[in-house]
């Protein structure tokens, strides 16, 4: 778990230069091992786009799905996909340098995924009266009027939902400091609202979406001051132990867990390891790491109402085909003519979908540790790795396709 921070000292947007001069003093760390000769190779292309899932071959499709990022030089692709009371979980490639073979168990870093369970704790407070979502979010952290000059005061639900305009924080650092740097450096959540404040914000209408991890940094903050606990300790008691995900933890400064899957990023044509990178630490955005099971178990308990009331979940899902509601996003559900829920993780080295349908009884989370590819440079730096657009297609077809399921037919394997 992450330590608590003392005192809750105050931003300043002088702490811009200090974020840029540590980062600078950290050129010659490591983060992690660097990658041995049994390094998955650099891939020289992707995987090409994949075609409809066939009904009653849906284990084989998805299969056939994971091998070809394995061939295009993914090092690891785990799955879990469950439908009523059945699953069924595939893993494939290596967990690290050494070759250790991937378990479909073994955690991920699933990074942005950190986002809904951020947004279920801010619900709890609400629903306790400790918080309104109505109100400005600078009731709460008042120093944030301040510090990030932003044009109108924008409310809690409007940085739950990604419309409050603020800049996102990574343009910036990677403007200031090399990517092994960026990496390297652990940031607390002041010192990266204090680089999104370098830059100018979008003004939007409040219904106008525009993805930004900063929300979900000053969020985090929010929780903290309020519960007066450090955030990995208020998710744990908010989602984890309630849930009894042992495979879920936000990243911190201890070891890397156990069996966790690496990922690699190249800078300057070199592989370089991803996994547990110090920027990530502790964050609200990006931090978490879980297993696909995890992932399964939360959007099951959050759409059945366990986590926090349905009205709540209600303003989550957001509304009719909304892209993003209050910490999920949604997709076409053809087998009900309803909607998937869940949310997309997209870190330097990972990729990660969880999506279920409304009522919970169709889920898959997937995981892929990429094909080493270049690092992402500076402000332009703000797309979506393709092969994480492609996760998200696969998996809406993979769950559409398992509704159809019937006579026997478990994955291609009845009569």
């Amino acid at each position: 778990m992450v330590a608590a921070r003392g005192g809750g000292s105050s931003i300043r947007t002088a702490a811009v230069a200090a974020v840029v001069a540590s980062g600078m003093a950290l050129g010659g760390c490591t983060f992690g091992p660097e990658p041995g000769p049994s390094e998955p190779a650099v891939p020289t292309s992707t995987p090409p786009p994949q075609p409809p899932i066939p009904t009653r071959d849906l284990k084989s499709h998805l299969e056939r799905y994971s091998q070809g990022l394995i061939d295009a030089g993914a090092p690891a692709v785990l799955l879990e996909l469950r439908v009523g009371a059945e699953a069924w979980t595939h893993a494939a490639g290596v967990r690290n340098s050494a070759g250790e073979a991937a378990r479909a168990t073994d955690p991920v870093h699933v990074g942005d995924l950190t986002q809904p369970l951020v947004a279920v704790s801010v619900l709890k407070l609400a629903e306790e009266g400790r918080l309104s979502l109505d109100e400005p979010a600078s009731t709460y952290l008042p120093e944030l009027q301040g510090l990030l000059h932003q044009p109108e005061p924008y409310t809690v639900r409007r940085l739950l939902g990604h419309t409050s305009g603020m800049p996102d924080y990574h343009g910036p650092l990677l403007d200031a400091v090399s990517p092994r740097q960026a990496l390297a450096t652990r940031l607390s959540p002041e010192d990266k609202l204090a680089l999104a404040a370098t830059l100018p914000w979008q003004r939007r209408r409040a219904q106008s979406f525009s993805y930004s991890n900063s929300n979900y940094i000053a969020l985090g903050l929010i929780v903290e001051r309020l519960r007066g606990r450090p955030l990995a300790d208020v998710l744990w008691a908010d989602v984890g132990q309630p849930l009894g995900l042992g495979g879920t933890r936000l990243t911190d400064d201890g070891p890397v867990p156990e069996g966790m899957v690496h990922g690699y990023t190249l800078i300057d044509g070199e592989p370089v390891d991803t996994t547990y990178a110090a920027l990530h630490s502790g964050s609200g955005a990006t931090g978490l790491v879980s297993t696909m099971a995890d992932l399964n178990k939360f959007f099951d308990a959050l759409l059945d109402g366990r986590l926090v009331p349905r009205d709540r979940v209600a303003e989550m899902q957001g509304p009719i085909h909304a892209e993003y509601g209050l910490g999920l996003f949604q997709w076409n559900d053809r087998c009900t003519n309803g909607f998937y829920y869940g949310y997309v993780g997209d870190v330097p080295g990972y990729g990660t979908v969880a999506m279920a349908s409304a009522d919970g009884s169709r889920r898959l989370a997937l995981a892929v540790a990429y094909p080493p590819r270049p690092f992402p440079q500076g402000t332009a730096a703000q797309g979506t790795n393709a092969i994480a657009s492609g996760m998200t297609q696969v998996a809406e077809d993979a769950l559409n396709g398992s509704c159809r399921l019937g006579g026997g037919v478990w994955f291609g394997e009845g009569p």
